[in-house]
């Protein structure tokens, strides 16, 4: 009698920890897939939710912002990238690696001239729409993928990167692509004075 009570409480024993990341990703394809397919329902629940597209939109921003203050440190931990020297770097390092990491994609970089603190990230495909054709009736100012925006700035703040990050175009509101604008804060030369004095 006691095996079996022990088998039932090793049945009903679950590990709610998301799984390893493997080197061949399949963790975060799952992951990935998951995500993409419930985010929508997210955003559909939220527009009940609340009246203003602004509500939501700000809404989404916080939620990516708490997620990419907790994902920073998974990305850190295996992607195995070390400190970089410049916003460039970094940006380039987000399009390349980040994005690919968690999203599958790669976005193209653009801006980022010599000292700049402009940058734009530019998705020629974006899995996050994957299965929405068009924004909901009466919501033309909802920012639908503004998760991202706060992502990214959440795991900027993580490295003390602090800047702000918008949706520039969107291809669900008819633009051409979808542009995520990142404009970091501070220049980097005001870190370097303030740790020689």
């Amino acid at each position: 009698m006691s095996r079996s009570s022990n088998r039932k409480q090793e049945n009903c024993k679950i590990d709610w920890h998301l799984p390893a990341i493997s080197s061949s990703a399949s963790a975060h394809h799952i992951s990935r897939e998951l995500f993409v397919l419930t985010y929508g329902a997210l955003v559909a629940q939220l527009c009940k939710d609340y009246e203003s597209d602004e509500d939501v939109n700000k809404y989404l921003d916080t939620m990516g912002y708490n997620i990419g203050i907790r994902l920073v440190e998974d990305f850190l931990a295996n992607s195995g990238i070390k400190k970089c020297r410049s916003y460039i770097e970094t940006v380039d390092i987000i399009a390349k690696v980040a994005f690919k990491m968690y999203l599958g994609i790669t976005p193209t970089m653009i801006g980022g001239s010599e000292g700049g603190t402009g940058f734009s990230l530019i998705l020629d495909k974006n899995p996050l729409v994957d299965f929405v054709e068009e924004l909901p009736g009466g919501r033309s100012s909802l920012c639908y993928c503004n998760i991202l925006s706060g992502v990214i700035r959440g795991a900027l703040e993580m490295i003390h990167l602090p800047a702000d990050v918008t949706f520039i175009q969107d291809r669900l509101k008819g633009d051409d692509v979808t542009e995520i604008g990142i404009t970091f804060l501070r220049k980097l030369e005001d870190k370097k004075t303030k740790r020689n004095k």
